[in-house]
């Protein structure tokens, strides 16, 4: 009996507590428990991962990991596959799973996912949005939801509704007109749970009797932001609220990134509503265009910083200009698809966009790596953390993150301590 056959056997009444669609055979079995152990250890998107399940599947992946294989080891089994990998990305990816990989910890998320009433969908489900598979080896092994499982399965279209977190007055009202007409036409709307325009577009969605999705960057246990907890309650009353990572994930600043590629993946079309010219929002329009999905702005007044954001996707990236609900229909209903993918780098306008949905510039902002952006979720400004912390906490190898913080030391936003590492308070 192979490490994964055991663990899938052990836990098989907290698998099949989490799981609405009964489960067939032990194949099933360690399928489920194959997808959702390497979704706890590995960050969401982890390329090589996907590469790897691509190859050899989730439970060959999984049975690798646990049996502590080597990364000659891994080299061979994709290569017997007819994959391919060297040496050195071996290696890293095994340096950032393996440091994770916490038996207790994984059985205490499943006991805390039934508690809270959660389910794992996996691809192979009916509930399965099929837009997701589109992110190739970046789409995500499974996904968490609270609320109605089948809410994204493609029985109604749906667009997503993204903006910045502080909205003015008008921003708020085109949002709030621009949902409740969306869902009168019969349509999901689908957004990020956040203050501002997301919350607009998810309350005026269930104000109208409508289905909402939301999608958080952390565990689906803890909803956040706290403030919208009422909110996100309602929204899986109806509607749905989902996530990638496991119950007892904290949100990150990368894992708001992340979650953006769903918002972007898991929808028809993409419209921001009211964005500054470097709002997170930017990069969910940079994932729509990546994926070659519909992609529409709203303008606002030329003077208005809360807008140059939607002007900047209009003007340098063939963003649609939408007004009202019928125009954003029309995205989903035959209209023009974004050119922008053909004109700049997928990466280009999420590279330059603000890091997600909370603030902190400098070193976060619109230079900083994906790389920088992870290693500064996982340092304290107050207690310091040892590299092999800091490495585990934010999914790298520990050599990657001393590079890392090297680059960082050198321009003052980290600082050494006799215990570790700290993150520079900036004013």
């Amino acid at each position: 009996m192979n490490a994964v056959h055991r663990g899938a056997t052990e836990l098989r009444a907290a698998l099949s507590s989490v799981r609405s669609v009964p489960i067939a055979d032990a194949d099933a079995l360690d399928e489920i428990y194959a997808r959702a152990l390497l979704g706890s250890v590995a960050e969401p998107g982890d390329g090589f991962l996907g590469r790897a399940i691509d190859v050899i599947g989730a439970v060959g992946a999984a049975t690798l990991l646990l049996e502590s294989a080597s990364p000659v080891d891994l080299v061979e089994a994709l290569t017997n596959a007819g994959g391919s990998a060297d040496l050195r990305e071996a290696e890293s990816g095994l340096g950032r799973w393996s440091p994770r990989l916490d038996l207790g910890a994984f059985g205490r998320a499943l006991e805390q996912a039934a508690r809270v009433g959660a389910r794992l969908i996996l691809p192979n489900d009916a509930a399965w949005p099929a837009g997701v598979d589109e992110l190739g080896i970046h789409a995500p092994l499974g996904l968490w939801i609270r609320g109605r499982e089948h809410a994204l399965d493609g029985s109604s279209a749906s667009i997503s509704l993204v903006g910045a977190r502080a909205a003015t007055g008008y921003g708020e009202h085109v949002t709030m007109e621009a949902s409740a007409g969306l869902v009168d036409r019969g349509f999901t709307v689908v957004s990020g749970g956040a203050y501002g325009i997301d919350g607009m577009a998810h309350r005026s969605a269930l104000a109208s009797g409508g289905t909402t999705v939301a999608f958080l960057a952390g565990g689906v246990d803890r909803f956040y932001p706290m403030g919208h907890e009422g909110l996100l309650s309602r929204i899986a009353e109806t509607g749905a609220v989902v996530s990638e990572l496991p119950c007892g994930a904290a949100p990150t600043k990368w894992r708001f990134l992340q979650r953006n590629r769903l918002i972007a993946a898991a929808s028809e079309a993409t419209v921001v509503l009211e964005a500054g010219y470097r709002s997170g929002s930017l990069n969910t329009a940079g994932h729509a265009a990546a994926l070659g999905r519909p992609l529409g702005a709203v303008p606002g007044p030329v003077t208005s910083p809360a807008s140059a954001g939607c002007h900047r996707l209009l003007r340098e990236y063939d963003a649609i200009c939408v007004t009202d609900a019928e125009q954003m229909a029309e995205l989903v209903g035959g209209g023009p698809r974004s050119a922008a993918s053909e004109r700049r780098s997928p990466g280009s306008v999420s590279e330059s966009a603000d890091r997600g949905d909370r603030g902190d510039r400098g070193a976060r902002g619109a230079a900083a790596s994906p790389e920088t952006v992870r290693v500064l979720d996982a340092l304290s400004t107050r207690s310091p953390r040892e590299l092999s912390d800091i490495a585990r906490r934010c999914g790298m190898t520990p050599s990657a993150v001393m590079g890392v913080l090297g680059g960082l030391e050198a321009v003052g936003h980290v600082k050494r301590h006799p215990f570790g590492w700290l993150r520079v308070a900036r004013s």
